[in-house]
């Protein structure tokens, strides 16, 4: 056991690296030999660790269990043809965890533990990261509450936990998705801007009537008109209307202000595309459909990257898109990529060396 600045750390003795197939790797599915912890108590965080991956133990009253109280994030970290480590965008996730913190009424993270005990943990478990088009080291933080009572509260103490994982593609195919009718994720003055377990739990029901009918996600709409679309399940969305870009706002406070929502922004803006943040209706969309003006449909997000939506169906209208043919999302994807595995300038600043 040897200290490592503020950190503790403690190295596995028997790595589980040589027993995972790094060219096939399912989303979410292998974990690196490292984790990091921490403990809030009493007001302030404590020693932070660096040591195996191994389970987390806890008492059946253990508050988040109960209320709620949990949040995360996830990040990507590459290898450029060099080597050398990058981590894409951390401050930003950093800045949105501790939004989601605020609004759960739970502590922040400094800092010195979330960018650089991520840094030290990837640094770490180098060896996990897949040196492949596509491929990523998949870092996730986390936080929940950990009082040991029942009660309607916010929680007096609290676990912040990093784990990693080695991942491919989080959708390797096209996707079908459906305009929800009857089910929300957000109301104005919720948690939908904060990235919040509960979000995600709520989700799953009307996901899953969605894939009995055939489709692969859902964009939800607002809670007021039921018309207004916002974001997909586990995406951001654009819309290409004849030469503009169009993405729902975050005005609202109902969708997440995804990290590669603003990348992609950017990168829509460097091609001459002109973008737009507003009020999008699933009206509009059906008519730009008819009328030719719809050139394509594509999520973004940290596990998705860029995914093209191959088909959108509302109602009994469906609309479907020759992918083959499109431009926009291919070259954003082409020029993302490109930044992230280090083979062009990082321009815009996003890469963090580890």
């Amino acid at each position: 056991m040897i200290g490592t600045g503020i950190f503790k750390l403690t190295k596995t003795k028997n790595s589980k690296l040589a027993s995972v197939d790094m060219d096939h790797l399912p989303f979410g599915k292998y974990f690196t030999d490292h984790m990091l912890e921490v403990n809030y108590e009493r007001g302030e965080w404590g020693e932070v660790e660096i040591k195996p991956y191994q389970p987390i133990s806890f008492d059946p009253s253990l508050s988040a269990l109960h209320y709620g109280q949990a949040i995360f994030e996830g990040i990507k970290a590459y290898k450029n043809k060099a080597g050398e480590i990058f981590i894409f965008r951390p401050e930003d996730n950093f800045r949105r965890f501790n939004i989601s913190a605020q609004r759960l009424e739970m502590p922040a993270v400094p800092e010195e533990i979330f960018i650089e005990g991520m840094k030290q943990l990837v640094k770490l478990d180098e060896g996990w990261i897949p040196e492949r088009h596509d491929f990523s080291l998949y870092i996730r933080p986390f936080m929940f509450s950990t009082d040991e009572a029942i009660g309607v509260r916010p929680s007096l103490t609290y676990k912040f936990v990093i784990i990693l994982s080695p991942t491919g593609p989080y959708y390797s195919e096209p996707m079908r998705i459906y305009a929800e009718e009857k089910y929300v994720r957000a109301v104005p003055g919720g948690v939908g801007f904060a990235k919040t377990a509960g979000n995600y739990g709520s989700s799953l029901h009307p996901t899953a009537e969605a894939k009995r009918k055939g489709y692969d996600q859902i964009l939800w709409m607002d809670a007021v008109e039921h018309k207004y679309v916002q974001e997909c399940g586990t995406m951001n969305v654009f819309f290409i209307i004849g030469d503009t870009a169009v993405t729902p706002s975050l005005a609202e406070g109902t969708i997440l202000a995804g990290v590669t929502r603003d990348s992609v922004i950017e990168l829509l803006k460097e091609i001459g595309l002109k973008v737009e943040e507003r009020r999008l209706s699933i009206d509009e969309i059906m008519e730009a459909y008819k009328k030719g003006n719809l050139r394509e449909v594509f999520g973004t997000g940290t596990a998705a990257t860029i995914s093209p939506i191959k088909e959108l169906g509302y109602k009994d209208f469906v609309m479907q898109f020759d992918i083959d043919s499109w431009e926009v999302a291919p070259e954003i994807k082409k020029r993302m990529s490109a930044i992230k595995e280090g083979t062009s300038d990082d321009r815009f600043g996003w890469m963090v060396k580890v």
